[in-house]
């Protein structure tokens, strides 16, 4: 459970910041076009497009099949391999569907989010202001395991990225903000093993205070886990503090909420971190696991 965090973040957040009721659609987004399935809006991603185009679908997915070629591909009868349409709204990844949708107008304001991403992506805010166009990007149907829902995402997004140079940026599950040459880069990653997948794409890890405390907050488990993190600590440091956090949301995407109300855990005989299901009080009732590493017994 031991991830090392590439960057960590030196701002503290006030909690005005959180905003962790961001509006990003309908709770199902659905349309005629794709036979009564409906479009997963836990994990529906937007990728800002410099100006307003529509993905050729059959380029797409020859990418696709390059970078991943376990996937965007089916043998037919006659051995020939069977590619997306290029006016098609829908790629096929192995045995499911990802839907991706044009749109001719920027994604709706969030200034939490961009005030988030600000810290580890300078220009996002930038971004956000001249993007034109973007496309809505998630698996169709409602029982996929969400962690395989995220890696086919990432992979089609990262192709989708490879052949639209207009590709700017990336909001995944309204709550995280990438930059597209980031996505490019690490959705190649989509299917690594545990824990080497992008799970940075997926969930940011944000720092704040707590009285003479440190803290940190995940922002995108909730998609995975139903809750975020919340850690506070009096004997880390902030880098510690940031691995520990990322090796619990990788845990925990990659086995499902398996840590319970109550248990204590810990990655050596010495360490015991308390683990509480609560309404945060920091954040607007959030759901988390809140994490301590001082606890009276």
């Amino acid at each position: 459970m031991e991830t090392q965090v590439d960057n960590v973040l030196v701002l503290f957040y006030p909690p005005k910041y959180f905003n962790f009721w961001a509006s990003i659609a309908e709770d199902r987004v659905s349309s005629p076009n794709f036979s009564g399935s409906s479009m997963s809006s836990s994990l529906l991603a937007f990728v800002l497009l410099e100006n307003p185009v529509t993905p050729d679908m059959s380029a797409v997915a020859e990418v696709l099949h390059a970078r991943h070629p376990e996937l965007a591909t089916e043998s037919m009868d006659d051995g020939r391999v069977q590619q997306a349409r290029a006016s098609s709204p829908l790629i096929r990844c192995g045995n499911e569907l990802v839907a991706v949708m044009a749109m001719p107008a920027p994604i709706p304001d969030d200034d939490g989010l961009w005030a988030r991403a600000a810290t580890t992506w300078p220009e996002s805010k930038a971004v956000a202001a001249r993007h034109r166009g973007h496309l809505i990007v998630s698996m169709l149907g409602k029982s996929e395991q969400p962690l395989v829902a995220a890696r086919i995402t990432t992979a089609v997004i990262g192709a989708l990225i490879a052949t639209m140079p207009e590709a700017c940026g990336v909001v995944w599950a309204g709550r995280v903000a990438r930059p597209a040459d980031l996505w490019l880069e690490t959705s190649s990653y989509s299917f690594a093993p545990y824990p080497d997948y992008p799970f940075r794409l997926w969930v940011d890890i944000l720092p704040f205070r707590s009285g003479d405390k440190i803290g940190a907050v995940t922002m995108g488990l909730t998609a995975f886990v139903g809750r975020e993190i919340e850690f506070v600590t009096g004997k880390l440091t902030l880098p510690e503090l940031f691995d520990k956090v990322a090796g619990l949301s990788v845990y925990l995407i990659e086995h499902g909420s398996v840590v319970k109300d109550g248990d204590t855990m810990g990655t050596s005989a010495s360490e015991r971190i308390q683990v509480r299901y609560k309404s945060s009080d920091a954040f607007g009732g959030l759901p988390v696991f809140y994490c301590v590493d001082e606890f009276k017994h």
